[in-house]
């Protein structure tokens, strides 16, 4: 990963650019979700959602009644609520256990390169990267997992790679009880790839710096430990 000037002058409020063809619309931090988004079981939901993309594999001109293809939308339907998009539930959200920081480390902490695996809530395609997290203890650590699985919940929903940078870090900010988090996302969008220009070489990145990474020493020796 390359980082250069441009990336620690980047705000948490980013800049979103609109074209006539690809409409990047980010709204706000939070996922847009409907008051009622939890009313059916995820077995109603997978039921649903097998029928509809039954439909749709239908409408291409699939043949349902060929032995691979007959269980795809049971499949997808299983896949969607139970893996990809688990993370719209707020009952699979990791419960992150703090303890005490007794040995009195006051330093940076940086956990780099986890695995980010997340959809395109545009084109539902995968986003792929790595995520960069950054804190200072404020009398309180975290166990390493819990970062990783946090940034797992909030990947898993149909995303934008802004909103999921600052998801982050502020449930990171809630959990150490500290503002002093930074949050770095280096990940290429399978939207761009496999359809569209069809670059297959770009990434995206996207930060969200709070408390004391907004001073440039510290953003800087965050961005020297990646």
């Amino acid at each position: 990963m390359k980082l250069n000037g441009t990336l620690s002058n980047m705000k948490d409020e980013l800049k979103v650019v609109n074209s006539d063809t690809d409409e990047h619309i980010f709204t706000n931090a939070e996922t847009p979700m409907r008051a009622d988004a939890f009313a059916l079981s995820d077995e109603d939901k997978m039921e649903r959602i097998s029928h509809h993309f039954r439909e749709i594999m239908d409408t291409l001109g699939l043949d349902l009644t060929d032995d691979s293809l007959k269980g795809t939308p049971a499949r997808v339907a299983k896949m969607y609520v139970k893996e990809i998009f688990s993370g719209l539930n707020p009952e699979n959200k990791p419960a992150a256990t703090l303890f005490e920081n007794k040995f009195g480390y006051n330093q940076m902490l940086v956990q780099k390169n986890i695995t980010l695996k997340s959809m395109c809530e545009h084109h539902f395609v995968p986003i792929e990267g790595v995520v960069h997290i950054g804190y200072i203890s404020n009398g309180y650590v975290i166990g390493l997992s819990k970062m990783n699985r946090i940034v797992q919940y909030f990947g898993k929903r149909p995303q934008v790679q802004e909103r999921l940078s600052i998801q982050i870090a502020e449930e990171l900010k809630r959990v150490l009880r500290t503002d002093d988090v930074a949050v770095v996302i280096d990940a290429s969008h399978k939207c761009v790839s496999l359809r569209g220009v069809e670059d297959e070489a770009s990434s995206t990145v996207t930060s969200s710096y709070h408390g004391r990474f907004r001073n440039q020493n510290d953003r800087n020796e965050f961005l020297k430990h990646l």
